[in-house]
């Protein structure tokens, strides 16, 4: 009804979490403010089963325990610790005391369930629970065990619950028609219609003490409390009345006196607990909740304990039975602090809970058999004049958290343990890394060095060997200086063979991933051994698979040096019979091939056991197969090493006497590039002498060599020593190009050369004359800004064809800027390159419009990051920056050579490495990226007034 849909909002207003659930799906029917907040949901609940709304309990056997209730209609009580969020925002984690009670119809079936939740960790809602006012007390009506009624201003009565019908034996309908005048005592009738009067009259609620008859004809005490119910508009409309019957009290008080008095405390004590009783008497009278109170209180899993002002234990619950394993007849009575190990902090308590209105988490240690670890949360109440009567404590079990706790200190200092361990194992690893990284430095130097002094001697030996044979010689001389030649090549295979497998080992070794045509390459290598074959009269059966596409993605020469490698052995141990080569596609699918290589012949053959070491460094077959047949043992070894590389795989078959067939499968990437054609090696031309060098070199022999070999290009030189003296030429001779040997006395050919580029500016070719060729110096040589380089000992005719190609087709695009008056005749470096802008748009202006723009939009922020990232040591920073300009390199066409800055920067940042290196990488950089801007800045100009048609 209208009436009880009422009744049931003014519920509503309870400060405890109230819900109720109906039927056995669990639908919310009912749910206030404070069980919304315990849920941490919305408002909207109502009409949504609970496993809706709190689907996390699903998990949790809820709905079993809940089935149980609704089933059986025994209540259930249980305490949970929840982490809810307030209602002003603020996250909470806090135990409560859940009862799941079923609720019933008139006619006692079990149509839902009633939720009632208690904050018992929050002392404000233990003492509301204990001293709420009689207002609050109208939500809970329903539930509580004292009589309710309800009904309108004139006087009538609307509604009765269970507890009046069992007391009085009347129906609603009984009251309707003969009013409360036959089971009010009559004395007590005249009062209460008084009272109704001066109610009416003040809008005001009242409260007295009346006698009430019940069914057996007994006239019982009652404590009766009247409240009006307003409407929206503020006019009385309702009035709820709540009785407690209070016979007991007033029948038992002096009982109650002499049984404390036989207690045999000391006077003050007797003379508390009867105070205490009569508090509590007065308490029934004044607020409607003993006996609510006193199922709530004992409802809850927590020990609860009332103390007088002075420390007696007042009043207890079954927890504190329970965890005290003592009677509650006998807790009440006795001193506080007599259950606790520390009695002194336990009387600090009740000293604080007194002085200050309340006491939050005080742990104390209770003195049962298991010395259980509690928090008490405390505070006062007091009767209707404000007095305090005594003080509510309230203890929770912390013994798991405090096990927690230590296990998680525990664990903690674990951690703390393995990761000082593990800190000290990196900083192991890092030194261990460091000393590796220091050894291979050291090594590749070593070699360096070693390359460079071995060369230099070889590069004058071979090169007057050559120049001498092209003179007029008896043929004893020229026979003795062709062997000359034939142990300086030997020599410099030997060297190449060891810097090589020093890049294998130290990781450097890299691989090109360009287009080649494979069944040229392999004519190619086949027609150096055609003389070497004819003098050993031996055949040569060539078999090449014609499925094999006709242009591969690899690294042709990685290639040639494995074959190479392969027939040169077959060549060497084979004296009679065929050397054959076959070549024939495995596998192919949309994307790569796969080929397997072989090199066979009818040489002297290996031994069996002996195969298994021919790839080791500096292995050969037998201990005289050096002396017969010469070599170092490592083509072999550094064969394995460039096939596993790629991915590939290398067998030997072998029989003494008859022969060896070297297999190895390669896979390779299909494509439709073109091959781009190779530079050939230029014939001299006579008629070219327009060309001057110049040559920085130190060693007199070295230049006495390169002499010889400028005059016979008729090439104008001049020669130099070092590489402040070439500066001093450069300053007031122009050359068209520079080759430059690197270690040199005074400024060697890195600083140098970094000083044209940097300081002189000049874009004047350079080769570099290098004795090394491990990729230390390579990169090197790229990064000081170097065009190419030529190994020591020098071959002629390719020092001709470069110095004739770098000075006929420059790499680096020169502009004359004659118009420029403070220039002159200078050269300015260009830095980029529109070629591969063209071929990347196919001549797309606006296209290479769009593209610039987004270069020149996104290169200076990553300009600016990358300075102060290293500047302010945010390696990772910098790592990110750098890393986000590479690709643009490609993209935009620029010089490989930056982009190989870039990424060492990046592999310096990755690793933390602060090294002048990097600052002068960084400094280049920044230049470079600058000037590219600037030139792009400039053609985006040219092509947009283009464009426009300007």
């Amino acid at each position: 009804s209208e009436n009880e849909n009422h009744f049931y909002r003014i519920l509503m207003q309870s400060p405890f979490a109230f819900a109720i659930l109906k039927g056995k799906e669990m639908v919310v029917s009912i749910a206030n403010e404070s069980i919304i907040d315990v849920w941490g949901k919305g408002n909207d609940v109502e009409g949504k089963t609970l496993f809706q709304v709190l689907p996390e309990i699903v998990s949790q056997g809820f709905p079993e325990l809940l089935s149980e209730v609704f089933n059986t209609g025994i209540p259930f009580n249980s305490s949970e610790k929840l982490v809810f969020l307030k209602r002003n925002d603020r996250i909470e984690e806090t135990y409560f005391n859940f009862v799941y009670q079923a609720f019933r119809e008139k006619d006692e079936t079990i149509s839902g369930i009633v939720i009632i939740a208690n904050e018992v960790t929050t002392q404000a809602m233990i003492n509301r629970a204990i001293a709420v006012s009689e207002k609050k007390f109208r939500s809970m009506a329903d539930l509580m065990p004292a009589k309710v009624s309800y009904g309108y201003l004139d006087g009538k009565t609307t509604y009765l619950n269970e507890k009046w019908l069992k007391y009085t034996g009347l129906t609603i309908d009984d009251l309707k028609q003969n009013g409360w005048e036959n089971i009010i005592y009559p004395d007590d009738l005249i009062q209460v219609k008084i009272n109704w009067q001066k109610a009416l009259a003040t809008e005001e609620g009242f409260e007295m003490e009346l006698r009430i008859l019940n069914q057996i004809g007994q006239y019982n005490w009652h404590f009766c409390k009247v409240e009006w119910v307003k409407d929206d508009t503020g006019d009385l409309k309702h009035w709820i009345c709540v009785n407690t019957e209070i016979q007991n009290q007033k029948t038992h008080t002096e009982a109650l006196e002499k049984t404390a008095i036989t207690r045999n405390f000391e006077l003050q004590q007797a003379n508390e607990s009867i105070a205490q009783k009569n508090i509590e008497v007065e308490e029934s009278k004044g607020k409607l909740m003993s006996e609510y109170s006193r199922s709530l209180i004992e409802a809850s899993l927590d020990p609860l304990i009332t103390i007088s002002t002075n420390g007696i234990i007042m009043d207890t619950n079954e927890a504190m039975v329970a965890i005290t394993d003592v009677k509650r007849e006998n807790l009440a009575g006795t001193n506080f602090d007599h259950y606790f190990t520390v009695p002194e902090d336990a009387k600090e308590i009740c000293r604080l809970v007194f002085a200050n209105g309340f006491v939050v988490d005080y742990p104390l240690t209770v003195k049962d058999g298991k010395l259980t670890d509690v928090l008490f949360n405390g505070s006062l109440f007091k009767d209707n004049s404000g007095k305090v009567l005594g003080a509510v404590l309230v203890a929770r079990d912390i013994s798991k958290q405090r096990k927690i706790e230590k296990e998680l200190t525990e664990a903690k200092i674990f951690a703390e343990l393995a990761t000082s361990l593990a800190e000290d194992e990196r900083r192991k690893a890092v030194a261990a890394a460091l000393i590796s990284d220091d050894a291979v430095k050291s090594k590749q130097q070593f070699l360096s060095n070693m390359s460079h002094e071995i060369r230099t001697p070889m590069n004058a030996i071979i090169g007057f060997t050559k120049v001498v044979l092209k003179t007029e010689l008896t043929t004893k001389q020229k026979e003795y200086l062709t062997a000359i030649k034939f142990s300086g090549d030997a020599l410099i295979v030997l060297i190449n063979d060891i810097l090589d497998l020093a890049k294998v080992d130290a990781g450097k070794m890299t691989f090109e991933q360009s287009p080649f045509k494979l069944a040229s390459s392999l004519s190619a290598i086949l027609h150096l051994f055609d003389t070497k074959i004819k003098e050993k009269n031996l055949g040569l059966i060539h078999e090449y698979d014609d499925k094999i596409p006709a242009v591969l993605l690899g690294d042709p020469a990685r290639l040639h040096q494995i074959i190479l490698n392969l027939i040169s052995n077959s060549v060497k141990f084979t004296s009679k019979g065929t050397i054959t080569v076959k070549v024939r596609m495995l596998k192919e699918d949309a994307e790569k091939v796969t080929v397997e290589f072989s090199v066979g012949d009818t040489g002297i053959g290996i031994a069996a056991d002996k195969l298994e070491r021919v790839f080791e460094n500096f292995q050969q077959a037998t201990s005289i197969t050096s002396r017969l047949y010469g070599g170092t043992g490592l083509g072999l070894a550094i064969v394995k090493h460039l096939v596993e590389a790629q991915g590939g795989s290398i067998t030997v078959r072998s029989i003494i006497d008859e022969g060896t067939t070297f297999s190895f499968i390669l896979y390779f990437k299909k494509t439709n590039a073109e091959v781009p054609v190779d530079v050939e090696i230029m014939e001299l031309d006579r008629e070219l002498k327009d060309i001057k060098v110049l040559v920085v070199e130190d060693m007199a022999l070295n230049q006495l060599l390169m002499k010889t070999l400028l005059d016979d290009f008729g090439f104008a030189r001049d020669i130099v020593s070092n590489g402040r003296l070439a500066i001093e030429k450069m300053k007031n001779t122009i050359y068209d190009i520079v080759l430059m040997d690197l270690q040199m006395p005074e400024m060697n050919g890195f600083e140098t050369t970094e000083y044209i580029r940097n300081t002189m500016q000049s874009a004047i070719p350079i080769i570099a004359l290098t004795a090394d060729v491990t990729t230390v110096d390579l990169e090197k040589c790229k990064a000081a800004g170097m065009n190419d380089y030529l190994a020591k000992p020098v071959d002629e005719r390719l020092l001709y064809s470069k110095i004739v190609s770098l000075t006929k087709k420059p790499e680096i695009i020169v502009i004359e800027e004659s118009e420029t008056k403070n220039l002159g005749d200078k050269k300015i470096v260009k830095y980029i390159n529109l070629q591969h802008l063209n071929q990347r748009t196919k001549s797309n202006p606006v296209l290479m419009m769009e593209m610039i723009d987004l270069y020149l939009k996104q290169t200076p922020p990553l300009i600016r990051l990358m300075k102060k990232s290293f500047e302010e040591k945010d390696w990772l920073s910098l790592q990110s920056s750098v890393h986000k300009m590479i690709p643009s390199f490609a993209i935009m066409g620029l010089s490989p050579d930056y982009e190989l800055m870039a990424q060492k920067v990046h592999e310096f940042a990755a690793i933390k490495l602060q090294d002048d290196g990097i600052h002068k990488l960084i400094t280049e950089l920044e230049f470079f990226l600058h000037q590219s801007c600037m030139e792009f800045e400039e053609e985006y100009t040219n092509m947009k007034n283009t464009v426009n048609g300007k």
